[in-house]
């Protein structure tokens, strides 16, 4: 059996028009255009933020949220052990030390207690990954903000539209960081955005993110250190028109997950991400699963063999401790192996963690239960 699910990404006459409206304004630059205020504008109101700043990646918008926090050498910023490594080289390269911390097994998010564990003088920031969509536990990790003094800087590369208790992501108190890359829930090829409830830290973020020059600056007076995380006026005209489509994506997403968690649980050693009820919107960037007990070798060639049945599957991240990129600069002064000890449940993940690609949930519900029979003839 081969399946075919929907193609990614989405793209259509709304994404024709955008630009060549860019196109046509005859200004590609984001100072002297309007697209991308319109999308920055656009995005924050749909996040409930009151700013939102577009920058070239995701990497790029922790990385620039990181800094306005006052990541730096000497500091130190917890992140989960288990989560794609832009979330940890972000602070590396301004730096920071990075702490990595366990996860929930059967959310795969932040450890609120592990975070707690690990808080100290150093610590600057806390970043909690909202991963494949399912919220971090926000109600936890932002009492501990409160009480530490330690800001959280969301990492929502996988939580586009997201809620949680109702709120959404830009109301949860915190500033966030989003990817627009080619796999992403809403995507331009490439790009970030960063969401601020603060004026100060949005105009901060702004400086910074234009090699930092002021919007109206005609004698080179750059007033910060800075870099070039200017996106063009196309980009943001793809975006806008992307985040027409990315709510009823979601409500799509929503009503087949059920479906396929359903039916993978059914199937023999096979144990969905399970999910936080407080999540009261899961946009599904990922439908994950994990295979307890499984070897590295034998996922590798279950999910080979998912591929060859159409189904766009994939090895979960590798515990960032576990790469070589992770030690070159920035890491704590320790080992992998006493990380992993105190990470079991990453390091279980690493190993037995497969994901799907959120395209396969904008399938059909026969789809749904197709991909769990696969697998069942798989394992």
């Amino acid at each position: 059996m081969e399946l075919e699910f929907p193609a990614w990404p989405r793209y259509g006459d709304e994404e024709r028009t955008g630009l060549i409206r860019a196109l046509e304004q005859g200004q590609w630059w984001r100072i002297a255009g309007s697209e991308v205020d319109a999308f920055e504008a656009e995005f924050a109101e749909y996040h409930g933020a009151a700013h939102a700043l577009a920058v070239t990646t995701g990497t790029h918008a922790l990385e620039l949220g990181l800094e306005v926090l006052g990541a730096r050498c000497g500091t130190e910023v917890i992140v989960p052990a288990f989560t794609f490594i832009s979330s940890s080289q972000a602070a590396q390269r301004l730096g920071a030390t990075v702490i990595p911390v366990d996860v929930d097994p059967d959310t795969y998010c932040l450890d609120p207690a592990a975070v707690e564990a690990a808080i100290g003088p150093k610590t600057r920031v806390i970043m909690p990954v909202h991963m494949g969509g399912q919220f971090a536990d926000m109600d936890a990790l932002a009492k501990l903000s409160a009480d530490s003094g330690v800001p959280l800087l969301q990492d929502a590369a996988h939580a586009h539209g997201g809620r949680w208790q109702g709120k959404r992501v830009g109301e949860l108190g915190s500033m966030a960081a989003f990817s627009f890359q080619n796999g992403k829930l809403m995507t331009a090829g490439e790009g970030g955005a960063v969401l601020f409830e603060d004026r100060e830290q949005y105009e901060e973020a702004f400086l910074r993110h234009s090699c930092g020059r002021p919007r109206d600056d005609r004698g080179y007076f750059h007033a910060t250190s800075g870099s070039n995380f200017r996106v063009t006026e196309f980009t943001a005209a793809m975006l806008r028109a992307q985040l027409t489509r990315l709510g009823e994506q979601i409500d799509l997403r929503e009503r087949r997950w059920p479906v396929l968690s359903a039916a993978l649980a059914e199937v023999p050693g096979v144990v969905p991400q399970s999910r936080d009820g407080r999540c009261d919107r899961n946009p599904h960037y990922m439908a994950m699963f994990r295979i307890p007990g499984i070897t590295e070798q034998r996922r590798a060639e279950v999910v080979a063999a998912l591929v060859e049945h159409g189904i766009p599957a994939f090895v979960a991240f590798r515990a960032i401790y576990r790469t070589r990129a992770f030690w070159e600069t920035g890491a704590p002064e320790t080992t992998p192996e006493q990380i992993a000890r105190a990470c079991p449940n990453s390091e279980a993940l690493s190993t037995d963690c497969v994901w799907l690609h959120h395209r396969v949930l904008l399938g059909t519900e026969q789809q749904m239960r197709d991909i769990a029979s696969i697998l069942a003839g798989l394992l």
